[in-house]
């Protein structure tokens, strides 16, 4: 699983790239700055979160667990939630998607911590 959590990063971080060109060329001219501005917070995020699940990969390959792999489920789902969502809000202007933005950040949240968790105690072991 540990190799399949730093694909799917890899993955997500050339998406990020690619979604991030499109803005900022394709759209740029057809959007209001405020949701360029939206459509840039969902590239970051997913950036940052893609580095997150390459993380993970590397940290289930050294301590591997059920903490290391429900956070690696949890940083992808939160990236398809919370980027996903803006994207979706962007490109169609349906307002009511803002309303699944919230539970993306709840899965970056809840994968951040049992990554830290599984740092945390491997250092008391």
């Amino acid at each position: 699983m540990d190799r399949a959590f730093a694909g799917f990063g890899a993955v997500f971080a050339f998406l990020a790239v690619a979604l991030g060109a499109f803005g900022a060329h394709a759209l740029r001219g057809h959007l209001a700055p405020a949701e360029l501005a939206v459509w840039e917070t969902a590239v970051r995020y997913q950036m940052y979160h893609a580095l997150g699940l390459m993380a993970v990969g590397w940290v289930s390959s050294r301590w591997p667990g059920r903490a290391a792999r429900a956070a690696g489920w949890l940083l992808a789902v939160g990236i398809v939630l919370f980027s996903g969502s803006l994207y979706v809000l962007v490109l169609t202007g349906q307002r009511w998607m803002g309303f699944v933005t919230p539970f993306g950040g709840v899965a970056f949240l809840c994968g951040w911590g049992l990554l830290a968790w599984t740092l945390l105690g491997k250092m008391t072991a």
